[in-house]
């Protein structure tokens, strides 16, 4: 399959899931499956990138996330501090910049110089922009830019019935980036999963059973094609 003729979205985000059951189904622990679906990552960055993807947005980490066994949670945040390394050189070598959302106040300090390094070394990069979701809930970001909209007025003493849509999202983690035009998840569940939940309002939504650490360039070209098919609608207009 080829993107030539095909309208490229200019953001895709993507929850990465499927990481545990393609472990199990080799007999491998889990983390292996981690460390699998991060090698993937890797490949995407760069396959986004020359597609002409945008924006390219994953979900890393949840705050739903931290329920899972301290094992488990622990090997994850081995995964982010090897990778954080890693990434910066892809980044460095295909002119991408990177960007966290969520609130990094939770993890290590090492883990969040670690973030800082990596977004203010890429920040002057002009290709894509690689998103990366950590500690990230859509409920929770919703609620802190809330409490950050309702300080602001506080603070100036303006009339809250002034507050537009525009200006509520100029709160939230991302303000600055378009919202996404196309979001895939992987391994074949049909829900959103708490994944940017105020910029999902009017994207396309496409699911594989595809497993994350199989993910691939075919893979993402059948979801552009897919995208290419829709007829796209907003505002309720029929």
């Amino acid at each position: 399959m080829s993107l030539e003729n095909m309208v490229i979205p200019e953001h895709v985000a993507v929850i990465l899931d499927g990481n545990g059951r393609w472990a199990k189904k080799r007999g491998i622990p889990r983390a292996m499956g981690h460390k699998a679906g991060c090698e993937t990552l890797e490949k995407m960055v760069r396959i986004a990138s020359d597609a002409g993807i945008r924006y390219f947005t994953v979900y890393g980490f949840s705050t739903e996330n931290w329920k899972r066994s301290q094992e488990e949670v622990g090997a994850l945040m081995q995964l982010f501090r090897y990778y954080m390394v890693r990434l910066l050189k892809i980044a460095s070598a295909n002119n991408v910049r990177v960007k966290m959302i969520g609130d990094k106040t939770r993890f290590a300090p090492d883990i969040i110089k670690g973030i800082d390094d990596l977004v203010e070394s890429t920040r002057d990069n002009t290709g894509m922009t690689f998103v990366i979701a950590i500690n990230y809930g859509g409920r929770d970001e919703i609620v802190r830019a809330a409490r950050k909209l309702v300080k602001s007025y506080q603070e100036s003493g303006r009339d809250s019935e002034s507050i537009s849509e525009a200006e509520f999202a100029s709160f939230l983690d991302t303000a600055d980036i378009p919202d996404p035009d196309l979001m895939i998840r992987t391994s074949g569940e049909l829900r959103l999963s708490n994944y940017l939940l105020w910029q999902m309002a009017y994207g396309e939504l496409y699911v594989t059973d595809c497993l994350w650490p199989d993910f691939n360039k075919e893979e993402l070209e059948k979801a552009i094609a897919a995208y290419n098919k829709r007829e796209r609608r907003f505002g309720g207009r029929v």
